[in-house]
């Protein structure tokens, strides 16, 4: 694909190359979608307790993955992998030769495997970064990585992964499949990870917070997505675009 000089380059996220032996099968017993078929998608590596720890896009290059994760959690998470890599022989490192890219309209890449709404996504050496894809993403209610995700903190379906298209549930195995297996058969997720319109700083009651963009990311029940509510001591006006209202509607 040819790149030209337009601002694209996501220069917040990094990219981590997996090469050798059986890479594809390998990640596909750690995380929660199936890398085994078409790529990109986007997964998570979870706690045993099916808490999220990290999530992430999987590309394919020829036959070596690439991992597009946030920039400032790359090395947390190749070291974590490669606490699951034994005896494998599998190499492990960032790719600085290349580059996410993204742009929210267009005939580039390819669309976001989450919501074809959030744009196009693709891989190509670095050219110039580009601004709004954090506000675009927010608008449409997606969280994404440590600041509004947490580490430990959040269950991985709490975190719309079902309606994101960040879970398998015919795959098989992978850390933290029983329990999350088990919420979607009872359809028993009472909490959402929900964007917010907020009149100022939430505090402790957010799991992030966007002051530039009078925005916040907040755990809330299911019945509190459909009303303004109190986020600790400000107003706030949940972002409940239809793809999460939809789903959730019953539950309310």
């Amino acid at each position: 694909m040819s790149v030209d000089a337009a601002a694209t380059t996501l220069a917040d996220r990094a990219l981590l190359r997996l090469s050798g032996e059986d890479v594809r099968g390998f990640l596909q017993g750690l995380v929660t979608q199936d890398v085994s078929g078409a790529l990109p998608v986007w997964t998570g590596l979870l706690t045993a307790q099916g808490k999220a720890l990290f999530d992430f896009l999987v590309w394919a290059d020829g036959d070596d993955l690439l991992i597009d994760c946030e920039a400032d959690q790359a090395d947390a998470l190749a070291r974590r992998l490669t606490l699951y890599r034994l005896r494998r022989r599998i190499a492990i490192g960032r790719d600085a030769d290349l580059a996410v890219h993204w742009a929210a309209e267009g005939d580039a890449g390819v669309a976001d495997p989450r919501l074809s709404g959030l744009g196009r996504r693709w891989i190509a050496p670095p050219t110039v970064p580009v601004d709004g894809w954090h506000a675009h993403r927010l608008s449409l209610g997606v969280a994404e990585g440590l600041a509004e995700l947490g580490s430990d903190k959040i269950l991985w379906l709490e975190a719309n992964a079902a309606e994101l298209n960040g879970v398998s549930f015919t795959k098989g195995c992978y850390v933290g499949q029983e329990n999350t297996a088990r919420m979607n058969w009872r359809q028993k997720v009472s909490r959402r990870l929900v964007v917010l319109r907020v009149a100022g700083d939430p505090g402790e009651a957010a799991m992030a917070w966007h002051p530039a963009l009078g925005l916040a990311v907040a755990r809330l029940r299911v019945e509190e997505m459909a009303r303004c509510t109190m986020l600790g001591p400000v107003s706030a006006r949940p972002i409940v675009p239809g793809w999460l209202d939809a789903i959730s509607a019953e539950q309310r």
